[in-house]
């Protein structure tokens, strides 16, 4: 695959696979306002939802296209239109949060679900929801959630959409960790990975540091008395 690096983007230097770090000063800012324990959840969710769409816009900036002729209320134009099926799988429930701003930008595609939980004493995760069809995979699945962690849920989501028969997985994550980046971007290496910031370490429970605590809790006001 094709590694040019749009503007503002950097190609993770550690990793073999495409891994794209979005550089901008919105990116940067939105950034800030998710990691402030002080944010009210529904700035978080905002901020959360302007960070999908920018990672968005850089996720499908190579998506192919067929050419179409329209009529203008002018005249005739040549125009460009998408030429291929695309799926939104959200990894329940956080990434719940990023799929309204990916449907803007593409409002015909399909809408999947796979639902992952934490085991906390394993840190690994547990598929409890999963209504993929037998058949029929899009060409490009955006596989959304706002946290790459240890990258077990990516890994089991990317092996159910493999199954599936999805050719083109492509993950759009705000926070991954290095070793979560570094876990599945060895195991697959035609997956790429969108992502607004990457952090150095996982702590003793797993969460990234300095991260910005339940990605979930926060979008959905859940959180628990402990500090997450």
């Amino acid at each position: 695959m094709d590694q040019t690096l749009g503007p503002g983007t950097e190609l993770n230097p550690s990793s073999t696979a495409q891994v794209f770090r979005l550089r901008h000063p919105l990116v940067e800012h939105h950034l800030c306002e998710i990691r402030d324990a002080r944010t009210r959840p529904g700035a978080f969710r905002l901020a959360i939802g302007r960070l999908a769409m920018l990672l968005g816009v850089r996720a499908t900036e190579d998506l192919p296209t067929q050419s179409v002729s329209i009529r203008t209320p002018l005249a005739d134009a040549d125009c460009q239109h998408l030429s291929v099926r695309i799926g939104i799988v959200p990894i329940l429930r956080a990434g719940l949060g990023m799929v309204d701003p990916l449907l803007v930008l593409l409002p015909d595609a399909e809408v999947w679900h796979l639902g992952l939980y934490r085991n906390e004493e394993t840190a690994e995760p547990i598929s409890y929801y999963d209504k993929l069809p037998t058949g029929g995979a899009p060409d490009v699945v955006m596989l959304l959630d706002p946290m790459l962690a240890t990258g077990g849920s990516i890994v089991l989501a990317i092996q159910r959409l493999i199954q599936w028969g999805v050719k083109d997985i492509r993950v759009v994550s705000i926070i991954a960790s290095q070793p979560g980046i570094d876990r599945v971007s060895g195991m697959f290496k035609d997956v790429r990975i969108y992502v607004a910031t990457i952090d150095p370490i996982l702590d003793q429970r797993s969460y990234i540091v300095p991260g910005l605590g339940d990605a979930g809790d926060r979008i959905f006001d859940t959180q628990r008395n402990e500090q997450s």
